[in-house]
């Protein structure tokens, strides 16, 4: 049996369908004005799922940045404080070497403990080397200078390590040991006991030679310290190449997911352009005969 069709069915279909084209047409050109897919999370489930993702690994990966850039300071700062402790220390043991020059008299040899002296307060100011205000040889104890300049001595018993997350699961130690440095080979005979005892001596007019192996040993423990932190400068740099390759990755995969491909929405505005003019032209068709036509 044949279903009775009137003219109201064929206006509300033909309103309808233009309804739809529409709404096709500001679909399209909401994505080719905001250059992305969709607008709001209804608009594509799946792919609002994935955004959420993306960005939240985009995050991620640069504070995993910020924490390594922030690491690379700590370790530049280190490593050119233990150089310059490095340099102090081996102009010690050249005075050492010449203080036993049989040449050298008692006021020469004063001279030297006044040069010492200084060298020795000029490692104090190394010890409590600091940035952004936190003392980097003070292990966890960042706000207490890890030198006393009063006593002379390095008074700091704090070897904690300062950690920073620098990728998933992965914490990089950004702090030198200031024990293993200055407290080298214990608190009683370290650096700056080792250099009270060396101006004494040579304030009493005494050569200062019999030093020279634990200077040596001082200078080799500096270098052994130094050469950890260049290693752990080493893995920083290898982090830092993967986080970047990781940052690229990530961004492409997000523009991938939301981003619009203009040409192909351009394309198909201009199909749903011809699709909507037809549609008129149909309607148009449609709606223009009546019963008044046929009476005149």
């Amino acid at each position: 049996m044949a279903m009775r069709v009137t003219q109201n069915m064929l206006n509300n279909n033909m309103l309808r369908n233009l309804h739809n084209s529409m709404g096709n047409m500001n679909k399209l050109q909401e994505q080719l004005s905001s250059g992305k897919k969709i607008s709001k999370p209804s608009d594509d489930p799946v792919i609002a799922a994935r955004a959420v993702y993306y960005r939240s690994a985009v995050i991620e990966n640069e504070q995993y940045v910020s924490n390594l850039n922030q690491a690379r300071s700590w370790l530049e700062m280190s490593d050119k404080s233990l150089e310059e402790g490095n340099n102090v220390l081996q102009r010690v043991r050249e005075l050492l070497i010449y203080s036993g020059d049989p040449a050298v008299g008692p006021d020469s040899l004063k001279a030297l403990a006044t040069e010492i002296t200084q060298l020795k307060d000029h490692l104090g100011t190394v010890a409590n080397q600091s940035i952004n205000g936190r003392y980097i040889f003070a292990g966890t104890d960042t706000l207490t200078p890890p030198y006393d300049q009063t006593t002379g001595d390095f008074t700091n018993t704090n070897s904690e390590q300062i950690s920073l997350e620098v990728s998933q699961q992965i914490f990089l130690p950004i702090n030198p040991n200031g024990q293993a440095v200055f407290n080298y080979p214990d608190p009683a005979n370290n650096v700056f006991k080792l250099l009270d005892k060396i101006i004494t001596d040579l304030n009493n007019g005494q050569p200062v030679t019999q030093y020279l192996d634990d200077m040596t040993s001082q200078i080799d423990n500096m270098v052994r310290e130094r050469a950890a932190l260049g290693a752990r400068s080493n893995r920083v740099d290898l982090i830092e190449d993967r986080l970047l390759t990781e940052g690229v990755t990530i961004t492409e995969l997000m523009s991938e997911n939301e981003d619009t491909d203009i040409a192909k929405v351009i394309t198909d505005l201009k199909t749903q352009e011809n699709v909507h003019r037809a549609a008129l032209g149909a309607g148009a068709r449609i709606i223009q005969p009546s019963l008044l036509d046929f009476l005149r």
